[in-house]
């Protein structure tokens, strides 16, 4: 078909929200006709993921490449940027998407290459935060925005999940010179059902990769606080993985939480919503957290602070919304917690998230992106 693309997605590590965006995509995309590659790192990734991966391969006609990439810029770049070339070379893409820093930089740099020995390719990034997390005022901060300003003239299409991130971009590396959209994370129909919880539920719950930017040290610290203020001890659930797990493991030993607290390695997010009456995103930095939208989506109460682009997805003014503070945290878990029907009520209507939200919705937006990208 003359419609048919092939088309790979580039990213560095398949955990979290990027990896969630890139399965949705890549099924709304195979389900269209097109011919769909995955190209990420090989280092990252638990049980979870091989699970998750073993599920999407046979319908990727393009495959799964899974090669080292390393988180921070360093001397092994120059290895892995070879390897992941000869990949995608092989795959010979009409369309090379990039997700966050890593895959972006891959993405448009190997996209410029391919084109000095074949037909256009489209060159497409999607910042997922990334770099874009940076303090503008610091020395990394200066090197990676510049870096971005120069990045922009290897690229066709600037894909944006949320208001925020666009903005964002917009004060740290400047007006984008070239086409960009907002265009933001999707669900598929069957999540916009309700998920009940389980009888032996535990009051809270944070599922996430376990870094401080996402805040579990939060979390921990306002469970603690919040106790008291209730009158009775708090039990919550912590679902996620990630190199600073043995340190949430000890704050909750310090805080003399052991006996409240349960650690569970990552599954999946409906899953664990029948697990706890209340679901809480305590994140530091985050630009359109799926999270946030499966939650709602399945009828389950939270709180989440007002960080990135989560107040697009609740509305500024939701009773939901806090600061990254343990303090302010810990009054919302007792207010919240002492009255779990009415605060539910403080929810978005379901069936506004399904219109703004669907997964049918981001694919046709991204595809036309892409279309636009080639001249078709």
């Amino acid at each position: 078909m003359a419609d048919t693309l092939r088309i790979v997605h580039c990213f560095r590590s398949p955990v979290g929200g990027i990896f969630r965006h890139v399965r949705d995509l890549t099924e709304a995309q195979v389900a269209a006709g097109h011919m769909v590659g995955i190209v990420c790192d090989s280092t990252t990734g638990g049980e979870f993921e091989e699970r998750l991966f073993g599920q999407m391969k046979d319908m990727l006609a393009l495959g799964i490449h899974r090669t080292p990439m390393q988180r921070h810029v360093g001397p092994g770049d120059l290895a892995s940027a070879r390897r992941t070339y000869s990949i995608i070379k092989e795959l010979r893409p009409d369309v090379l998407h990039g997700h966050g820093a890593k895959g972006g930089a891959y993405a448009r740099l190997f996209g410029s290459l391919l084109r000095v020995s074949r037909s256009r390719v489209a060159r497409l990034y999607s910042p997922h935060g990334g770099s874009l997390h940076y303090d503008e005022t610091t020395a990394t901060g200066k090197l990676f925005f510049a870096l971005e300003r120069f990045m922009a003239r290897f690229t066709d299409c600037l894909l944006f999940v949320s208001d925020y991130e666009r903005r964002t971009y917009r004060r740290k590396v400047g007006e984008p010179p070239i086409p960009n959209m907002l265009v933001y994370n999707g669900l598929r129909a069957a999540e916009f059902e309700p998920v009940i919880i389980s009888a032996d539920a535990a009051d809270l719950l944070y599922i996430g990769m376990m870094r401080d930017l996402k805040g579990p040290d939060i979390f921990i610290d306002a469970l603690a606080a919040a106790g008291p203020q209730l009158g009775r001890a708090l039990s919550a659930v912590m679902i996620g993985d990630g190199d600073d797990l043995p340190h949430y493991h000890a704050q909750v030993k310090r805080l003399g939480l052991e006996g409240h607290v349960r650690f569970l390695p990552p599954m999946s997010a409906r899953e664990a919503f029948a697990l706890a009456a209340l679901v809480v995103v305590p994140s530091r930095a985050e630009a359109m957290p799926y999270i946030v939208l499966e939650t709602l989506a399945a009828a389950r109460p939270i709180i989440a602070t007002a960080v990135g682009g989560i107040p697009e997805i609740l509305g500024s003014d939701s009773p939901a919304l806090i600061r990254p503070d343990p303090i302010e945290l810990a009054d919302k878990m007792s207010e919240a917690l002492a009255d779990v029907a009415a605060y539910s009520k403080s929810m978005p209507d379901a069936a506004d998230l399904r219109a703004r939200f669907g997964a049918d919705v981001m694919a046709a937006e991204i595809e036309k992106a892409y279309f636009a990208a080639l001249g078709r």
